[in-house]
């Protein structure tokens, strides 16, 4: 058994150790939003937090994230910056397909949790490990500056 804390909820999943914590979340805790895109941690399409910081789930095994919190797409609109990037993102009618769309909320969301007044440069660096193959990415960048003004103003 391991023990998670996930969305806030303590959790016990029983799982080998090194089960990818993507297939933990989707399959034992029913929570589908967090994506599968490439199982190499090259697409972000998987991307969760631990303890407030984005990680990719696909490569990540369960027992790195025993006793830590997860948060995942799921959980981020009760975070402050998770509301704002997804009032942005809809603002903004950034999904295309919307398969990468969740990590891409969470990269963002961790960006915005830790610098609320970021630069072009901050957002391609803080993004540059999210794939979009439906380009979106002059969208997602007018989100991101937008939901920064909302968290910067709350």
């Amino acid at each position: 058994m391991v023990s998670l804390v996930v969305n806030g909820k303590a959790r016990e999943v029983d799982a080998a150790p090194d089960t990818p914590l993507l297939w933990v979340l989707r399959d034992s805790l029913h929570l589908t939003g967090t994506k599968f895109g490439c199982g190499i941690a090259q697409c972000g399409a998987c991307t969760v937090h631990l303890d407030g910081q984005p990680v990719r789930s696909c490569s990540m095994p369960v027992s790195a994230a025993a006793g830590k919190k997860v948060t995942t797409i799921e959980g981020i609109g009760a975070t402050r910056a998770g509301k704002a990037v997804q009032a942005a993102w809809i603002m903004n009618d950034v999904p295309q397909c919307g398969y990468c769309q969740s990590g891409q909320i969470m990269s963002a969301s961790a960006l915005l949790a830790r610098n609320r007044a970021p630069t072009d440069a901050d957002i391609d660096e803080a993004m540059s490990g999210n794939v979009c193959r439906c380009g979106t990415y002059n969208q997602i960048r007018a989100a991101i500056k937008d939901a920064a003004a909302n968290v910067k103003g709350a």
